[in-house]
């Protein structure tokens, strides 16, 4: 299957200045994708563009990831409201942090890492209006959707904000440049931006670049932009998102998406994923589809060992799994989700204090109801838990009995 083809099919193919589609199987490509440190970590919405810019990679493409540090001082403007500015010390932590992710995403692949704060930072206002300022035409730009969207809904926008689109497209003139960069890869909301970028070299060099933009991708239960829980953005920070939450976000992915999911967010090929595709539709009971994207995507994100140690953790909880062959980096993990109450107490206080009961009369029924079990045993009495041991309420309910603080 030709990249052309791979792309539509996964559903990558969306918004683009090709003319034609097979160009992309014909010629030899060095392309980038930036994305700003506005925050600390990636989401899984900017993950999927990411995995576009994998099967480029894996095709023999050259491939540049820009963190942008200069472009990241201003923000790109949002369809509602101006973004607050960072400081220079927020900028430099959230730019560390993004490098680390990328650097993680294409673990073991050649792609050469950039930062635009080390050409835009010694940018000169005059030469700047002079030499790019009078390549983009003030009318064209209003009309764009994304100034048009700020203007009529009356919040207007600051004179930084509009020229956030002439230093994305300096940033594509300076890579083709310097580094022969011609294709610039994106999601849907950077378009005009990427379009910027395109005119701006066509103008100056007289030559043809090309734009792709990855579509922006919908939850369908939900109707939310993918990536969106009910707690906020899924991040790729363990930090914000810990690895037992991230794997279950893709465990609990519905039926209908767990496919399309797995065309964007793996690397699976077509074989692999339609035979999938074909066991998941024979039992979706057994949930093999989303097992098996919680894994891939789990391993390029977090790394085998982590992804490992969140299955054997959510084994034991879900699945009957043994609680005492946990190590003690999954029994770490486990203390992040959930209650937590120190060794030497007994199986009443334990349930009390941590909340998975509201009073010691409700532990002792449900104890002699057979509801509570200990290390995977059914008990009925109240006995003192001197060991790091997991209780149980019904199906759901955990407190770990752990040494150390709460």
């Amino acid at each position: 299957m030709q990249l052309s083809e791979e792309l539509q099919w996964r559903g990558f193919w969306n918004q683009t200045t090709f003319t034609n589609d097979k160009l992309i199987d014909s010629e030899n490509f060095t392309l980038y994708l930036g994305t700003d440190p506005s925050a600390d970590s990636l989401h899984v919405g900017h993950l999927a563009v990411y995995m576009m810019v994998r099967h480029f990679l894996e095709r023999g493409h050259k491939v540049f990831l820009l963190v942008g540090g200069g472009t990241g001082m201003i923000g790109d403007m949002r369809d509602t409201e101006e973004r607050s500015l960072l400081s220079y010390a927020e900028i430099e932590h959230n730019k560390r942090a993004l490098k680390a992710q990328v650097s993680q995403i294409f673990a073991g692949r050649d792609f050469t890492l950039v930062d635009n704060a080390d050409w835009l930072g010694n940018l000169e206002l005059l030469p700047f209006l002079r030499d790019i300022g009078k390549n983009f035409n003030m009318a064209d730009l209003i009309g764009r959707e994304f100034f048009k969207a700020r203007i009529d809904n009356g919040k207007g926008l600051s004179f930084a904000e509009f020229t956030y689109t002439l230093l994305q497209g300096y940033d594509f003139w300076h890579l083709f440049k310097h580094h022969g960069v011609n294709l610039q890869i994106g999601g849907s909301d950077q378009w005009g931006n990427l379009v910027s970028g395109v005119e701006l070299i066509r103008k100056k060099e007289n030559a043809e670049v090309y734009a792709m933009t990855a579509p922006l991708l919908i939850n369908k239960s939900t109707g939310r932009k993918f990536g969106k829980s009910e707690g906020g953005a899924v991040w790729l920070d363990e930090n914000k998102t810990s690895v037992y939450k991230f794997y279950q976000f893709w465990l609990n992915v519905d039926d209908e998406s767990a496919i399309e999911y797995m065309k964007i967010f793996t690397m699976l090929d077509r074989d692999t994923i339609e035979a999938i595709a074909e066991n998941h539709a024979v039992n979706p009971g057994a949930r093999s589809a989303q097992k098996v994207l919680a894994r891939e995507v789990t391993d390029i994100v977090h790394g085998v060992n982590r992804r490992e140690s969140v299955e054997r953790v959510t084994e034991v909880l879900f699945g009957g799994g043994d609680f005492r062959q946990l190590s003690d980096d999954d029994l770490d993990a486990l203390a992040q989700e959930i209650p937590r109450v120190d060794v030497g107490v007994g199986v009443i206080e334990a349930l009390v204090v941590s909340g998975a009961v509201s009073s010691n009369g409700q532990a002792k029924r449900l104890l002699k109801s057979g509801a509570i079990s200990l290390n995977g045993e059914k008990i009925a009495e109240d006995q003192a838990i001197n060991t790091t041991s997991l209780l149980k309420k019904g199906k759901n309910t955990f407190v770990l009995i752990m040494e150390g603080e709460e």
